[in-house]
């Protein structure tokens, strides 16, 4: 059949324009920014222009079909160029090998109507909470080619099909980019329904992410990459016990070594103690970092630790004990009288469990790089908010945010530990930069890194249960003590006992209890705040009841999880792949835990191996989800892969130990985490409800992984890991 391509197309001057000024006379779909001028669709992620004249927000189409997505959300290793592009992509109904994805600008969304809505990228919350406005980019792009093509051939939208980026109407067929430029004039009356899972054809398929090869072949680009002109480097030292005061520093001795240029002093501001504020301390600027460094570590510095110098692990685990004690803040309760029925049963059990600071320990130290003019600032800052280090410089420097442009760029890691500029780097790299108006390079070394990384909470939590008849729990009680920055806690107070106050297990007679002590050592989310420390130590306590009261570990959580849908497919999962027994000869175990986390349940078994003189090897772990709904299997196992390693890191090898006010373990031969050849096989199977609600998934793999390891040790050697690092414990055996 012969095919008519559009003839009819009207252009005004405005709309022919905006479609000459596109890149490579790209055709602009989205919205429109008064004023703006060329879009220009990068050929690489991190070199879109940050001059503010994009004229769309979510997409371009170009002449010969490529589809450009400009992705409002970092990417860390988590997936987000693709995720963001694979919705947009279903959507606009485009063929993906005519997609490419670009960092969208963030100094038009933060002064231009925040067109993006959310820039965040954090607590699992991308697809999951922003899946619907994101998809309706795409469909509303679509609907406005529809109509566009109908009023050119004179048709009803609905007689338009919209496929793999070709429109057509019985004998009329175009390419998307014909009509590109006539539906960026439309405006629909009604925005359009998003599709319903049942209705996708690119989203559920394994796909590759996008940004794998550039990262393979090297040429990716980090915040720490950044070269400038006429840069200089920058290396910092704060008070190691946080928030102390710089006393003095002699400057002379070292001033004059090849390449230094100046010092320059940070200073804390009154009641300022956010994650981003600054803290009192000094930075050495030189022509290398090398050398800036060097002439740090040779300068004489002078620190007043102040009150908080005689703080220890052992000081918060004495406090811990006698809060123990004492009536705490109630999170949950069910039932009556649990504490009174545990102190009457003659069938009771107590234990009391611990997690320790833990650090983020990014791949890419902390850094940034900061160049301050009387016209303008860019700024490249690995944060987990694009937006974020435009509203932390204009409120240090006090400029304008117009005037502030972000270079995004990949992050090497953030784990949480980047959340909306979790670090002062952004700020002191802008006061140098301000006071030398150079293009500043701030890194902090590993030590400086890890002692002022934003920690992971410590926690100690006493819980006690009585059984009945039956050997299943009648009473609980649990007591947690949360030690964090001033006492504060970051998701609310109800992070200090996440999974324990609402753990899913049906006791009739329940009680939680927290306290929130404050402490001086900056926190902050690590990835899964909250269910990583407590899964690992409910999940553990499960098994304890289970045991005491005869029953196997997998069929107690099933009975006590009867009737929740979610849980059960997940453990019912597990029946099913994981080939769980408690029956295996001394020195191999199993172990299982099941953990809720940013709307997911994950369960994990763990098969380990332990000989007699106590060595541990990580046989295999079985993973299984439950989000609801998955957009991608292939990164939605990456995920659960990576969560899984990057906890069993820190529960296994990490925990920072702190003395006299400050962290002593601050680099790798002190702070370990796994490597390589001590990752086990993985394996991951996904067990979806998809019946209306979306799950996280890039933490929830990471809370279960520690307590079925630790339970599998116990089948192994008959030892119960109360705390952590699991290292740090004598698992041999005779």
């Amino acid at each position: 059949m012969d095919t008519q391509t559009n003839t009819k197309m009207k252009l005004s001057r405005r709309t022919f324009i905006r479609t000459m000024a596109g890149a490579g006379g790209g055709l602009v779909l989205g919205f429109y920014l008064p004023g703006a001028n060329a879009a220009v669709v990068a050929p690489k992620p991190w070199t879109t222009p940050t001059d503010g004249t994009e004229i769309n927000a979510w997409l371009t189409i170009d002449l010969d079909g490529t589809v450009t997505i400009r992705v409002p959300h970092t990417e860390q290793g988590q997936g987000a160029l693709t995720s963001v592009s694979m919705m947009i992509a279903e959507e606009l109904d485009v063929a993906w090998d005519n997609v490419q994805a670009v960092f969208a600008d963030m100094n038009r969304h933060v002064n231009y109507g925040q067109e993006y809505v959310v820039t965040t990228t954090h607590g699992s919350q991308l697809v999951r909470q922003q899946h619907p406005h994101i998809m309706q980019a795409g469909a509303s792009a679509r609907e406005r080619l529809k109509v566009a093509a109908a009023q050119a051939w004179g048709v009803s939208a609905s007689q338009v099909a919209a496929k793999q980026g070709v429109l057509s109407s019985g004998r009329n067929s175009a390419n998307y980019a014909e009509f590109a430029t006539a539906a960026a004039e439309i405006s629909l009356s009604q925005e359009p329904t998003i599709k319903t899972p049942d209705q996708w054809w690119l989203l559920g398929q394994p796909t590759p992410r996008v940004e794998v090869p550039v990262k393979v072949n090297g040429s990716a680009h980090y915040c720490i990459d950044t070269q400038l002109d006429g840069m200089v480097y920058a290396a910092v030292k704060c008070c190691p016990v946080p928030w102390g005061q710089l006393k003095s520093y002699d400057f002379d001795t070292i001033k004059d070594r090849t390449g230094v240029i100046c010092a320059v002093e940070f200073k804390a501001l009154e009641g300022k103690t956010f994650t981003s504020d600054m803290q009192n301390g000094v930075a050495i600027v030189a022509d290398s970092w090398y050398r800036a460094k060097t002439a740090l570590d040779l300068m004489p510095i002078e620190w007043d630790v102040g009150p908080n110098g005689n703080a220890s692990n052992a000081s918060q685990a004495a406090e811990a004990q006698r809060l123990f004690e004492v009536t705490g803040d109630v999170s949950n309760e069910v039932g009556t009288d649990a504490i009174g029925k545990i102190d009457r049963s003659e069938n009771s059990l107590l234990a009391e469990y611990h997690r320790p600071y833990e650090t983020h320990a990014r791949m890419e130290p902390i850094n940034a790089t900061v160049s301050v003019t009387d016209d303008r600032i860019d700024v490249w800052s690995p944060t987990q908010d694009q937006a974020a280090p435009i509203r932390i410089i204009a409120d240090h420097l006090g400029r304008d945010p117009k005037e502030i442009f972000v270079n995004t760029a990949f992050l090497g890691g953030a784990f949480g530990g980047n959340g909306g500029g979790a670090t002062a780097v952004t700020k002191q790299a802008a006061e140098i930069s301000n006071q030398l108006r150079r293009p500043v390079k701030v890194i902090w070394s590993r030590e400086e890194d890890v002692a002022h990384d934003k920690q992971r909470p410590p926690v100690y939590t006493r819980l006690q249960a009585s059984l009945g008849e039956s050997g299943l729990p009648e009473a609980f009680f649990s007591r947690a003590v949360w030690f964090s920055h001033e006492g504060v806690v970051n998701h609310g107070p109800a992070t200090a006992d996440l999974s324990i106050g609402n753990m899913p297990y049906q006791v009739p007679n329940r009680r939680h209890e927290r306290h929130n002590v404050a402490a001086h050592i900056p926190t902050a989310t690590h990835r899964a705040p909250g269910a990583n420390q407590n899964g690992f130590i409910i999940e553990q306590f499960a098994d304890e009841m289970a045991l005491e009261g005869g029953w196997d570990p997998l069929e107690w959580r099933l009975e006590m999880t009867k009737g929740l849908e979610p849980w059960q497919r997940v453990l019912l999962k597990i029946k099913e792949v994981s080939g769980f027994t408690t029956d295996l000869p001394k020195g191999q175990g199993m172990g299982i835990a099941v953990v809720e986390d940013h709307g997911s349940i994950c369960g994990t078994c763990a098969t380990v191996s332990v000989n007699q003189r106590g060595q541990l090897t990580l046989e295999k772990l079985v993973q299984v989800i439950n989000s609801g709904y998955m957009i991608n299997p292939l990164n939605g196992a990456e995920q659960i892969e990576g969560a899984a390693c990057w906890e069993l890191s820190h529960a296994l090898y990490g925990g920072l130990d702190l003395d006299n006010g400050h962290f002593t373990n601050t680099n790798f031969h002190t702070y370990n985490l796994m490597r390589m050849p001590q990752v086990p096989e993985i394996e991951v199977h996904f067990a979806l409800s998809q019946d209306g609600w979306w799950g996280g998934m890039g933490e929830p793999g990471g809370p279960p992984s520690p307590p079925a390891v630790a339970n599998a040790i116990y089948f192994a050697t008959g030892k119960r890991v109360r705390s952590t690092p699991v290292s740090k414990h004598d698992l041999s055996w005779s």
